[in-house]
């Protein structure tokens, strides 16, 4: 490892992009091969009846929801560690849940007794979700609960584009992408949430995914949020947390961690909302067109800051303010380290990191 020494943050020492051992004894593997093989072919059934035929049905955003609840029971995703900030044990926000449907309803039950209560400490329609961004099941998860919008981000650009929830599950396997495919509809987040004013929409704007273990650079997507709307830092980890995926293309070691242990859970922490408050009155009445005329000259981010600023980008410091309070909340919750390596690092580390295996 010492040839990655590079990537690994200067301050801190941390290794964003390394990927995790599986831990285990060999004394347990044929039990580990009988659940793989046994749980394959369930999970594409199930997986496929969903992306292929019950999303494109009238089935309601609960039967989406308890679908998607499915897919995530079948590779022992039971546990969920689910807590609020701001909000006390009391009212039932850390819980533990054994199995798929019984989870499904006490989630559903607890965030909707939440909402009532607690109104402005969970997303609602026409809010953003910062999220963490680890694995596959960040998005599966998040679309299971809040049943969302997402939008990808880059690097090198304020605007987003709209993806689905298979090409949201696809980025965590994917290398890093400074900027937006050509034929990318580009559009700002407020233009988007006009657009879905009924869902929450979910921005990664680490753009890229890490193996838990510290924040990266954002991208500065999260400055065109309006200046009411809130914003949610989520940060979801996963125990084991080898069902990471910092390496892009690791499809065979995801699903052989995924579905060989008998059981994972998933530690979900939900922040105070942030708001935009460097939203100026020029930005909130441009349009997209301006808005795309304004950001598409943006070039690569520099790994010099936290906050990965392009050098051709003008950022104020109540924009930094804004990135920084988002990020910080992020890295309290999952009790990690902000790190000055960007996704364009990554990108650096995966080709050397193909390099070397391919020896």
């Amino acid at each position: 490892m010492e040839k990655f020494s590079q990537y690994r943050d200067r301050g801190s020492g941390i290794a964003p992009f390394f990927p995790i051992l599986p831990d285990g004894s060999r004394i347990y593997l044929p039990f580990y091969v009988f659940l793989f093989f046994i749980r394959l072919p369930i999970l594409v059934s199930v997986t496929l009846s969903y992306f292929v035929l019950l999303q494109w049905l009238p089935i309601g955003s609960l039967g989406k929801k308890a679908s998607l609840w499915l897919i995530l029971g079948v590779p022992g995703i039971w546990w969920v560690d689910l807590r609020i900030d701001g909000v006390k044990k009391g009212y039932g926000t850390s819980m533990h849940c054994y199995t798929t449907t019984p989870s499904t309803l006490l989630i559903a039950n607890l965030l909707r007794s939440l909402a009532k209560q607690h109104k402005a400490r969970l997303p609602q329609p026409s809010s953003i979700i910062a999220s963490s961004f680890t694995s596959p099941i960040d998005s599966l998860y998040l679309a299971a609960i809040f049943d969302p919008v997402f939008a990808a981000s880059y690097p090198s650009t304020r605007l987003v584009h709209r993806i689905s929830l298979f090409e949201a599950i696809l980025r965590a396997f994917q290398s890093p992408q400074e900027k937006p495919p050509i034929n990318a509809r580009l559009i700002d987040l407020q233009t988007l949430l006009r657009q879905y004013p009924n869902q929450p929409v979910v921005v990664f704007p680490e753009c890229t995914t890490t193996n838990g273990r510290a924040i990266l650079p954002f991208s500065p997507s999260l400055l065109t949020a309006p200046s009411n709307t809130n914003i949610f830092p989520i940060s979801l980890r996963y125990t084991s947390a080898d069902i990471t995926t910092p390496v892009p293309g690791t499809y065979l070691a995801f699903f052989w961690n995924l579905l060989s242990r008998p059981t994972h859970c998933i530690r979900v922490r939900i922040a105070e909302s942030v708001y935009n408050t460097s939203q100026s009155s020029s930005l909130r009445s441009s349009n997209p067109s301006s808005l795309l005329d304004k950001y598409q000259t943006d070039t690569a981010s520099s790994t010099d800051t936290l906050l990965g600023i392009e050098e051709n980008v003008y950022m104020s410091a109540d924009e930094k303010k804004v990135l920084d309070e988002v990020a910080e909340a992020l890295a309290r919750l999952g009790r990690v380290k902000r790190v000055g390596l960007s996704a364009m690092d990554k990108e650096a580390f995966v080709k050397a990191w193909t390099r070397q295996r391919r020896r």
